[in-house]
């Protein structure tokens, strides 16, 4: 079944809520038996990982450090059927208005469909604008990095400056860091630099552009509508400063032109701001800021630093997971069960927090990038109908790349509250190391403990083990790991271009996936606004008081 408009869905989706079903019940009713088991005796069974394991496209997500049965993961499975997610999942990718309260539809898939797909929204086929901007970007980017476009004094563009907030900034920093060591984005960024300004702070500005010149520097604004606050002002510093810097050496409309282009769909106020119609990249309001870093709000940025094509192996990689999530099974689907075992944590054995922990500094930022695609997504109050959650909806979401948070919050997982984990790792570095005379690799070392770390949490370390070992009486409790403690792993062949776009779909899917069986709207965030109408009034109250201050000291 698929739902064909936003009243038939909400229609369907509210007949009854999932917390007042029978499958949400017999959840409930599992968790004291679950209580009554350790990790460390699950983990004796020996067809434990065919069970709790997922392989798709030499990618493995394995769960046996989850605490479940298969009994209760065919508990989840069945809430998943009862949730309607299969059908869910159909409605988001096929064009169906399910960000309710904005009355839009939700289709960052379609940012990375094929070209002979046939994705519509009101009766009108979005694969042909998606693919008409793709070409836009590869021209564009293509021209610039070839010196065909160059700057308003002749020189080649060569410093991007990417000026964006929240999804049009956490996203594409993501992908830029995953892919600075990467041997082809490394190659292909060769003599050229992408920075981002995201906060308002002008020290964000000023240690932006302290050693940069002018001359080889094209700014990205980022804003679909053009208005937001902190980018806007922002952009209006960076074209001053472009305006002082490059004074007398051409005109103020011919700096801008060469030297400024925007990724927005209010095309007017863009022009009005003086950014020639040929530099502007459109998106759509079916792309959530969140989702957006398929579209030009990551495209563009990323093409001008490590080429178009590198990044159409990026797309390649999330297309390749949005076929999966749509068709695979739920038991085999790696974002469906990632956010059952979500749901599971948090809901029934309530664990608000999660911790991301990729096992690869490249993915210095992946941890900043999901917190708002999921915590903006699923941190709401109310079920789709408008009627309160009577549960916590959403996740804890922090994180750094191992082994850096051993030696930082790693203390609290294992010894303080308990934190379900996802562990990511990769068989292959992009920077293989390994020195002279050492025992193993860098990245050997590094996967060690990305193995180890997952037992250690599961299994702990009793009373009996540490009398074992001969630790003094007085030390054991201090020594004592009580394990039981929760962990995912999913572990790549290689953090490539591909991969990144792979590792990207998977959270958002999972996020979608929470959301989906939850019964919330994950596709809005309302929770943001308020915030932003109170700044407006202590903005005028600043302009007025400094206006008066002034007059004042006038007289």
């Amino acid at each position: 079944m698929l739902f064909r408009s936003m009243d038939s869905f909400v229609s369907e989706i509210s007949s009854q809520h999932i917390w007042e079903t029978q499958e949400w019940e017999a959840l409930k009713a599992a968790v004291p038996s679950i209580e009554k088991l350790h990790l460390r005796q699950l983990l004796q069974d020996e067809n434990r990982f065919n069970e709790f394991s997922i392989e798709h496209d030499n990618i493995i997500l394995d769960y046996t450090r989850q605490r479940i049965t298969p009994e209760i993961k065919e508990l989840l499975v069945k809430l998943a059927k009862r949730a309607q997610l299969q059908e869910k999942i159909n409605a988001m990718m096929s064009g169906v208005k399910l960000n309710i309260t904005e009355n839009r539809a939700v289709l960052h898939t379609a940012l990375r469909a094929k070209e002979d797909e046939h994705i519509f929204v009101d009766g009108h086929d979005v694969v042909p604008d998606v693919y008409a901007v793709r070409r836009h970007i590869k021209e564009f980017s293509e021209a610039v990095r070839s010196g065909k476009l160059v700057g308003v004094t002749g020189k080649k563009l060569t410093t991007v400056i990417s000026i964006g907030i929240g999804g049009s900034y956490l996203g594409p920093e993501f992908v830029y860091e995953a892919l600075r060591n990467d041997p082809v984005g490394h190659d292909k960024a060769e003599g050229r630099q992408l920075l981002f300004v995201a906060n308002v702070d002008p020290l964000d500005m000023a240690r932006n552009i302290e050693h940069i010149d002018p001359e080889h520097t094209l700014v990205v604004i980022v804003s679909k509508t053009f208005t937001t606050a902190e980018t806007m002002l922002n952009a209006r510093s960076l074209r001053n400063w472009l305006l002082e810097r490059l004074a007398g050496k051409a005109s103020p409309e011919a700096i801008i032109a060469h030297h400024m282009c925007a990724v927005s769909t209010n095309i007017e106020a863009v022009t009005q701001f003086g950014i020639d119609k040929e530099n502007i990249f459109a998106f759509w309001d079916w792309v959530g800021g969140r989702y957006s870093v398929c579209s030009a709000v990551g495209l563009l940025p990323l093409s001008l630093q490590y080429s178009y094509e590198v990044m159409s192996d990026f797309l390649n990689g999330a297309h390749d997971i949005d076929v999966h999530f749509r068709t695979a099974p739920i038991d085999k689907n790696i974002p469906a069960m990632l956010g059952l075992l979500g749901v599971w944590n948090a809901t029934f054995l309530q664990y608000p927090c999660r911790a991301l922990l990729p096992y690869a500094q490249p993915l210095v930022r992946f941890a900043a990038h999901i917190q708002q695609v999921d915590m903006e997504s699923n941190g709401k109050r109310v079920a789709m109908d408008g009627t309160p959650l009577p549960f916590p909806s959403g996740e804890v979401d922090f994180g750094e790349p191992g082994t850096n948070g051993q030696h930082s919050f790693y203390q609290l997982i294992h010894q303080g509250r308990v934190v379900p984990c996802d562990f990511i790792g990769f068989c292959e570095s992009q920077a293989p190391l390994k020195g002279p005379g050492e025992a193993v690799s860098n990245h050997d070392e590094l996967m060690s403990n990305f193995f180890a770390q997952p037992d250690a949490l599961a299994c702990g370390k009793s009373m009996a083990d540490l009398e074992a070992e001969g630790v003094p009486e007085r030390l054991r409790p201090h020594k004592l790991f009580s394990g039981n403690r929760p962990s995912s792993s999913l572990l790549f062949p290689k953090l490539t271009a591909y991969t990144c776009g792979q590792l990207l779909a998977i959270y958002e899917h999972r996020t979608a996936v929470e959301g989906f069986v939850w019964g919330l709207c994950s596709f809005d965030q309302w929770g943001v606004e308020l915030g932003k109408v109170l700044a407006k009034n202590v903005r005028r109250q600043f302009h007025d008081s400094r206006e008066e201050g002034d007059r004042k000291s006038v007289v």
